[in-house]
Formats: structure tokens, C-alpha cells, sequence
């Protein structure tokens, strides 16, 4: 009985987009003999659960989604979009550094591209990053699969080219589809989303950034903001929204955890250690990348 258990696992599919699809598929057979127009009910449903799967970024309905993090201990994580940028980066690592926090720059390919030493700087200084596609197409996730590839593939060679092999994977607008599992599982990758945000529209919505931040944030949280402004102006509103955000956090009572440690698994290596090589021929990383970049480090406020 065991093995016909086993045969009947491995056959059913393991998403949940899989398993309520073929429900449905199904459903619209059995309901075809009494009424071919009944067979629309399961069908639409099923199309219309899709598209609403599609936008919600901690769905994990085509594929395993983080949205949270599981460190157990009373922490958020913070993640930065769409940088580098050679005006917010540079003000941004200032502002980390002073707060002595940790985090995580999910980063476009044609600007790692653009800004190579940004990158660098971001990693010499603690710091993670992880691959936003290369182009930050805000309807990527239903390109064709080929098309996907080539963007995530892009933006890896992109950050290879820094001695840095992205593992964490962050669709624009965090919009997910059942192409984008196929791509991921390619590549050895997992997709990290959200789970509190401020809908700042890209930094297009500056006012009281903070207060929206602070207002939903919660221990266990992935924080996203935007590097990017659409304006250079905003840059010292910006600075300031950030700072008390991270003031706010901890008057909270929260610690800030680099991603790594919030989700229990590393969101970058070592190009050459990706590999099966060493960057210098003796087990270390690529000297190319600030030294160790990529242990985690305490980022606690009272901490060293």
C-alpha cells in the first residue's frame, strides 16, 4: 500500500496552484456530463484565484514564497529595491553604518551594471544583495519562461562579474507565476517577497513614509523600501524618513537581523565557492569582496 501512496505523492502536484488546478480541471469534467455550461464555474474560479495569487506578494500559490522570517526571535529584517543608485546608496550605507545595522539590497542587473563600485561598496560593508531581474520589467513574471530566464540569468552574470552569486530572488512588484518556479528551480534559486511595506509607489510617496512603516511593522517582518528617488531633491526627506524608521524599530523593542538570519539560510555566496573553486586557490572567498561578507554579523543595537 506504501508504494501505491508514493506513486499517487510523487504524481499530484506539489503546488498548491497544481493541486486546486487539477481540482478544478476535474470538477469542470463531472459537471460537463450534466451541463457543458456548468463546466465554466470551476474553470473561472480557477483563473480568477490565479490572478489574485499573482499580486499577493506572500502567496506562496505558484511556488514557495518568503514573506516572513523564522529566527524566533523579536527582529525584522530590512531590504532595500531597485539600487544601486550614486545618490541614495552612498547616503543610505552612511545611515546604516551610524545605526550599526545590517541589510539586504535587492539589486537590478543594468544598474549593478552602471554602478559596479556601489555594489561593492554595498557588500564591503556588510551588506547582502540579492537579484531584482535585470531590468525591473513590472510585468516580467508573465514574459514568456525564456524571457524570464534571460533576466534573472542577466542579473546573475551581472553580480558574477563582482565574485557575488545571488541565492535570493525578489520578482518586481513581488509578482509571482507559475513561470517563474521553473526558472528558480533552474537556477538554484528561492524567491524572498515581504511582508510589510509602505506603498511608497518607488519613493513617489515620501509623506510620512515612517509612520506608515512603523504603524504596520511587527517582529518576524521583512521590511521593503526603495533606494530610488524619483527626484533628487527628496534625497535629505528620504534620508530622514529612513532614519526614523530604524529609531523606530527599536523604541519597539525590535532588533534589526540581517535576512540571512531571519529566514535561517544565506542569500548570497561566493561566485567561486557557487562554483566548486576558492577565490584565492585556499577555501576563502574571492578577494574581489570585502572580507566576510558573507557571515552574518550581530547587527543588535548594543552590540559591537
Amino acid at each position: 500500500m506504501r508504494p501505491i501512496k508514493n506513486v499517487f505523492a510523487n504524481w499530484l502536484p506539489q503546488s498548491p496552484m497544481g493541486r486546486i488546478g487539477w481540482a478544478a480541471f476535474l470538477s469542470a469534467v463531472l459537471l460537463a456530463w450534466a451541463d457543458l455550461r456548468l463546466a465554466v464555474i470551476p474553470l473561472g474560479g480557477f483563473a480568477l484565484l490565479c490572478a489574485a495569487a499573482a499580486s499577493v506578494p506572500s502567496s506562496s500559490f505558484f511556488l514557495p514564497v518568503i514573506s516572513r522570517g523564522t529566527s524566533g526571535r523579536k527582529a525584522v529584517a530590512l531590504t532595500f529595491d531597485d539600487g544601486p543608485d550614486p545618490l541614495t546608496t552612498p547616503a543610505l550605507l552612511r545611515l546604516l553604518k551610524e545605526h550599526r545595522v545590517s541589510g539586504t539590497f535587492f539589486v537590478t542587473g543594468h544598474r549593478v551594471v552602471r554602478y559596479p563600485e556601489l555594489a561593492r561598496d554595498i557588500v564591503a560593508q556588510g551588506h547582502s544583495l540579492g537579484n531584482h531581474s535585470f531590468r525591473h520589467d513590472m510585468l516580467g513574471a508573465f514574459r514568456s519562461t525564456t524571457t524570464l530566464r534571460q533576466e534573472i540569468r542577466a542579473a546573475q552574470r551581472a553580480l558574477k562579474d563582482l565574485g557575488i552569486v545571488a541565492l535570493a530572488y525578489r520578482p518586481p512588484m513581488g509578482i509571482t507565476s507559475p513561470r517563474l518556479q521553473r526558472v528558480i528551480c533552474e537556477e538554484g534559486m528561492f524567491v524572498v517577497n515581504f511582508s510589510c511595506r509602505a506603498w511608497d509607489g518607488g519613493n513617489r510617496r515620501l509623506r510620512n513614509l515612517s509612520g506608515r512603516i512603523l504603524k504596520r511593522v511587527r517582529d518576524g517582518d521583512i521590511l521593503l523600501l526603495h533606494e530610488n528617488l524619483p527626484r533628487p531633491s527628496l534625497l535629505p526627506g528620504w534620508v530622514g524618513e529612513v532614519d526614523r524608521i530604524l529609531q523606530g524599530i527599536r523604541e519597539k523593542g525590535l532588533e534589526v537581523l540581517p535576512l540571512a538570519d531571519m529566514i535561517g539560510r544565506p542569500v548570497m555566496a561566493a561566485a567561486a565557492e557557487r562554483d566548486g573553486r576558492s577565490g584565492g586557490g585556499n577555501g576563502e572567498p574571492s578577494a574581489r569582496i570585502g572580507p566576510g561578507a558573507y557571515a552574518p554579523r550581530s547587527t543588535h543595537p548594543d552590540e559591537p
